[in-house]
């Protein structure tokens, strides 16, 4: 799969984005892809000399230390207004997203679910509506073999809002990310 040049080289981050309605992009995508994208780069080949000292000592030095990352892998699943339910091709791309994390590869890594709203209805009620949202897809990569210490469900209601217009239904999603932690 060939992912758009602007999110490479802008921050290096590959987002899944599925939905519905009007103008919303359906895409699927397939557990070797997500696989593909976690793989460690390619080690800087190594050389003959060495520096003993901190990071920024061999760096003064002229020798430059470079350490691998990987690129965040987002996993965006939108809803309908007012609803936690998910819908039948965010299923399918959370049960490509469930075969990934099963893989050896990806055994051991954790993810936190942000769970988010539009800005319709009260601040309370939306945080809730969130946290709703985040725990239904933490329970169905459950059902599909995740383990749950793996995910960290989280409500954020609409103070992440992703579109200009706090209203708008891109802001009704839930997102999966790489932990940190």
């Amino acid at each position: 799969m060939r992912m758009p040049s602007a999110y490479c080289a802008a921050a290096a981050l590959a987002v899944l984005s599925f939905g519905f309605g009007a103008g919303a992009l359906a895409q699927t995508y397939k557990s070797d892809d997500i696989v593909k994208h976690f793989q460690p780069a390619m080690p800087a080949p190594l050389t003959r000399t060495m520096c003993v000292g901190t990071e920024a000592d061999c760096g003064r030095a002229g020798q430059v230390v470079k350490t691998a990352s990987v690129a965040a892998f987002d996993l965006v699943v939108r809803f309908r207004y007012n609803s936690d339910v998910l819908e039948p091709d965010a299923k399918i791309n959370l049960d490509e997203f469930a075969k990934a994390l099963r893989t050896p590869q990806l055994g051991s890594a954790r993810f936190v679910v942000e769970g988010h709203t539009d800005a319709a209805g009260s601040p309370s009620y939306n945080f809730e509506l969130s946290q709703r949202r985040a725990d239904a897809v933490a329970h169905y990569l459950g059902e599909k073999g995740v383990a749950a210490s793996r995910l960290l469900p989280r409500g954020f209601g609409p103070s992440r809002p992703i579109a200009g217009d706090p209203l708008a239904g891109e802001n009704r999603r839930v997102e999966t990310r790489l932990s940190s932690d």
